[in-house]
């Protein structure tokens, strides 16, 4: 092909003549036009002139300015905001309400089956300031009702300030488990979506990060908090007329690590794994029981500081000579596995649950209790968007034997794990809410099971089957639906006679009219059957409106 000649419109001091080689880029001038030929050969003419129009910069909407070298915008914090309305009702019969309407709501599920709900909220995200190395966002949710958990409560109030990558977060707000669907799945073993978020100083990637140097093909996401729980109110209530203990002001802390391999740009295969873990420590407690079972009187200061969470060390105050990591610690191994095709994608994925170094690490062999998962994402279509299959199971817990070495038996077995349980805090809860996966029953269905006013998990060892399935036949029309089913032995301390069993529905619709922007409709219908929870089912209608305020496009 020959050479071809570029000729832009000329500037003082400027060659109006731009020689370019074959395939060779010429960088183009906002608002400069471009004229071009082929120049001749020996064996062809010169072609025609042929101009190319070059558009200038847009103009930024007013208030806007837009820096295109620095990538930058004076954009500011009162701009871009969101913000809703919701009214939510419930009615229907049975014991409990139904186990999908009252779990994995972040704590604002309904308890009883007759409920109303009115919630409203304001934020703003930080991603919208897309284009500024700093970024603020932020956000305001509170809800009211009657035949919930609690009859005010402020969901969420929190300030995010990021810098390029790096994010604080001051405050309480909701966030999804890692590595999974929250629309669909039954949510994440340590950290999940089920109890009310706790106020926090938390120091995060908030989204993968590319290591410099590796050409996008190792990514880090992280973060380490600290906060303090909110349920004193509702744990003084819970335990009121009982000898059973509680504690008051207990601190919280979070870290994790995941790292992913892959380049979904270059490979459609990808391998997200690593490490996630929390604690709840210090605090008062009250009718603290101690190893050998004395019961300590009034009130007692519970051990534990920043550094005993962070590096699990130190001891409680109930240990005696068997000294333990200070506070309640839980954590995960979490690893996925995705394969991103044209239009759909598939992912495999693992959430291993521990308590303690025995199945943090491997001290009795492979790993037997975990979350397993399957998510695919299909074409667009009008049926099914994505489908999630989860298998859930607790049974094992390194065995049933526990047994501290002492000089007449040195042995140390650290085995009957009790999942979420501890002999100081009750169990990995906030405000009756499992702070981990909701098949674990929460300790706010202890007066059901017969045990009112205990903050344990008596009912640990399960094995459940779980199905998440979900579509979009409109834009304006959406649906959902989960089945589980699950087979409860209780725990090792108080196992069940006979294995309880449950079946878990939910079936709901959403409808967001094209002609009423921001309006949404949404039903949805209730089941639970069987032993476990008992029977039970319900209705839920809700009435949204989400708007925009100052949202420039």
């Amino acid at each position: 092909m020959p050479n071809m000649s570029l000729k832009k419109n000329p500037m003082p001091s400027q060659d109006p003549k731009v020689r370019a080689r074959n395939f060779e880029e010429v960088a183009l001038i906002p608002g400069t036009d471009m004229f071009f030929k082929l120049a001749p050969t020996t064996s062809s003419f010169a072609s025609f002139i042929q101009e190319l129009t070059v558009k200038p910069r847009p103009v930024a909407p007013v208030g806007i300015g837009i820096n295109y070298y620095e990538e930058v915008t004076n954009k500011v914090i009162g701009e871009d905001i969101q913000y809703g309305f919701s009214l939510r009702g419930t009615s229907g019969g049975g014991q409990n309400a139904p186990f999908w309407f009252t779990n994995n709501k972040y704590g604002l599920g309904p308890i009883d089956r007759h409920t109303v709900q009115a919630r409203a909220y304001i934020s703003r995200a930080a991603e919208v300031d897309s284009l500024r190395a700093w970024r603020i966002g932020y956000g305001a949710d509170m809800a009211a009702g009657y035949g919930n958990e609690s009859e005010f409560c402020v969901q969420q109030l929190y300030l995010d300030v990021q810098w390029q990558m790096l994010r604080l977060s001051i405050g309480q707000k909701q966030r999804a488990s890692e590595l999974k669907n929250e629309e669909l799945s039954t949510g994440g073993m340590t950290l999940g979506v089920n109890a009310r978020p706790l106020p926090q100083l938390r120091l995060e990637l908030p989204e993968f990060w590319a290591i410099p140097g590796t050409k996008e093909w190792f990514a880090v996401k992280a973060h380490i908090a600290y906060g303090i729980y909110t349920d004193n109110r509702w744990q003084r209530n819970w335990n009121a007329g009982t000898k059973n203990f509680y504690t008051q002001n207990s601190l919280y802390h979070s870290k994790a690590l995941l790292m992913r391999i892959g380049n979904e740009k270059r490979f459609p295969l990808s391998l997200t794994f690593g490490l996630e873990m929390a604690c709840q420590f210090g605090g008062k407690g009250y009718n603290q029981i101690g190893y050998r079972g004395e019961q300590f009187e009034g009130e007692v200061k519970l051990g534990g500081n920043i550094l005993n969470a962070f590096f699990p060390s130190g001891g409680d105050v109930n240990d005696d000579s068997f000294t333990n990591a200070a506070g309640n610690h839980v954590g995960s191994w979490h690893a996925r596995l995705d394969w991103k095709g044209k239009g759909w994608n598939v992912g495999a994925y693992m959430d291993h649950l521990f308590e303690d170094h025995s199945q943090l690490a491997m001290q009795y062999g492979f790993w037997k209790d975990m979350l397993l998962g399957l998510e695919v994402n299909l074409p667009e279509n009008r049926y099914v968007s994505t489908l999630v299959y989860e298998h859930i199971g607790t049974m094992n817990q390194s065995g049933p034997i526990y047994h501290d070495a002492t000089v007449e038996n040195p042995l140390q077995i650290s085995a009957s794990d009790s999942y979420y349980n501890n002999h100081v805090y009750g169990s990995w809860q906030h405000g009756g809410f499992v702070m981990g996966n909701p098949l674990i029953p929460s300790p706010m269905y202890n007066s059901y099971l017969g045990m009112p006013g205990s903050l344990n998990n008596f009912h640990n060892r399960i094995n459940a089957h779980h199905i998440g399935i979900k579509g979009n036949p409109t834009p304006y029309l959406s649906w959902r639906t989960l089945y589980t089913y699950e087979k409860n032995l209780g725990s090792y301390d108080r196992p069940v006679k006979d294995p309880l069993k449950g079946h878990f529905l939910l079936v709901e619709a959403t409808y967001k009219p094209k002609k009423l922007r921001g309006l949404g409709f949404s039903a949805a219908y209730g089941l639970n059957h069987g032993s476990l929870l008992g029977n039970a089912n319900a209705a839920m209608l809700t009435v949204s409106f989400d708007g925009w305020i100052r949202k420039y496009n």
